[in-house]
């Protein structure tokens, strides 16, 4: 963390520049009781700062649950300098305060508080159903090995031709050709995303999805049916148009902390997300193009399959945890495979119940964040689980489930 006294802060160009933050949300308390900070009736707090203190008051304004909506350069007789973004900021006060901790002969850190109470850009909706991106299939690769159950594909689109831009934990849609029985076009479905922000290529040009082919019996015909969408995703060719729509969502995104602890557990196609937050972690040329993101934290997947050949990402994911082993953990859940405690089938709530006490006491830490995605009848049994376990501390597990999710630890996608 900077330290403002730090030998020749001061006698930097930076140190003597002075910047307005604009804050909403403060809390009322002893400590903003003693402070003259101008109010607007719209709820707004102007601070003004000095460069050298930037990185206190940003601690302190989280600390007192306030938000940075705006910050302005102000010249040294108070006047505006310019605009700055707030992504512009953090990213400036860390490397400069980075090289002054150096030069004062200090090991710095990142700047955790200060990222927590920057507003992440989200981009949602760029695409709608009334005009959707048409992108094109790159790939469509098989991810389910012989011997295993049904076919699950990894499909790349290019997307350089548009504005389609993403996060890890987002999704997208995807219209399928031809109407539906009602005579009218088919609707999109949603899938999530597979791949980082800057795609499995990383050059910012393409964006992927792990779909599973939909196929069941008809409970009366007896007959094959087959997903509209999933079957048209599946049998796509490298080359062929494809409309796309999005992104959506918010519930899944990553902490921007690369001190974080992050708990993954899912079923099935539910490992994309999960894919595009360790490649984020993990990979070598992802972490080259994040030098603002170098994951330093821990990240435990535990993952659903019914069949060794059903590990999605197999080669991948072990890669990960070989080079990584203290930074990641990875779980396997096969269900037709291994037995649980009583004999039966091995399925994620059972491993959750094995390390319900691991995951619990990882869970009283607010660094930790957990994910689920998949199949919804997981749900009650990790829920079962992880209550069990709570309740040996004396506490109730859904309230401490819904602190968890009103301070953003706990994100949920299932279907």
């Amino acid at each position: 963390m900077f330290n403002s006294s730090a030998t020749g802060a001061g006698n930097t160009p930076s140190g003597s520049r002075v910047f307005r933050y604009e804050v909403v949300g403060l809390r009322q308390s002893q400590e903003n009781d003693q402070m003259s900070y101008p109010i607007r009736q719209s709820g707004s707090t102007f601070i003004t700062v000095p460069y050298t203190q930037m990185n206190e008051f940003m601690q302190r304004i989280t600390r007192m649950g306030g938000k940075i909506v705006g910050i302005q350069p102000l010249e040294v007789n108070g006047d505006f300098a310019g605009k700055v973004t707030l992504e512009q900021s953090a990213t400036q006060v860390k490397q400069e305060t980075e090289a002054q901790g150096t030069q004062a002969g200090e090991k710095t850190k990142p700047m955790i508080q200060a990222k927590a109470a920057v507003a992440t850009d989200i981009p949602v909706n760029i695409y709608r159903p009334a005009s959707p991106y048409v992108g094109k299939c790159i790939s469509n690769e098989e991810l389910v090995a012989e011997g295993g159950i049904g076919t699950v594909r990894h499909l790349m689109f290019d997307i350089s031709g548009g504005d389609l831009r993403y996060l890890e934990g987002q999704s997208i849609g995807i219209i399928p050709p031809g109407t539906d029985k009602n005579g009218k076009p088919e609707k999109l479905r949603l899938y999530s995303i597979a791949s980082t922000r800057h795609g499995d290529r990383v050059d910012d040009k393409t964006v992927s999805l792990c779909v599973r082919q939909l196929e069941y019996k008809h409970p009366e015909t007896g007959e094959m049916v087959y997903g509209v969408c999933s079957t048209y995703l599946c049998g796509l060719e490298p080359g062929a148009d494809v409309k796309i729509t999005g992104p959506t969502g918010k519930e899944m995104l990553l902490p921007t902390d690369p001190e974080a602890k992050v708990i993954m557990m899912a079923t099935g196609t539910g490992i994309a997300p999960m894919r595009a937050y360790l490649w984020r972690m993990f990979k070598d040329n992802e972490k080259a193009a994040n030098p603002d993101y170098q994951f330093n934290g821990f990240a435990w997947l535990i993952f659903g399959i019914p069949m060794t050949a059903n590990i999605l990402y197999k080669e991948e994911l072990e890669e990960i945890q070989q080079q990584y082993p203290d930074h990641f953990r990875l779980t396997n859940a096969i269900s037709r495979e291994q037995k649980n405690k009583d004999g039966g089938r091995m399925y994620i709530q059972d491993r959750v119940a094995e390390h319900a006490a691991e995951l619990w006491q990882m869970m009283q830490d607010e660094k930790t964040h957990t994910y689920i995605c998949g199949l919804k009848g997981m749900e009650d049994g990790i829920d079962a689980a992880l209550s069990a376990e709570a309740s040996k501390a004396g506490v109730e597990w859904k309230e401490f489930q819904r602190a968890m999710k009103k301070a953003g630890r706990w994100h949920v996608e299932t279907y």
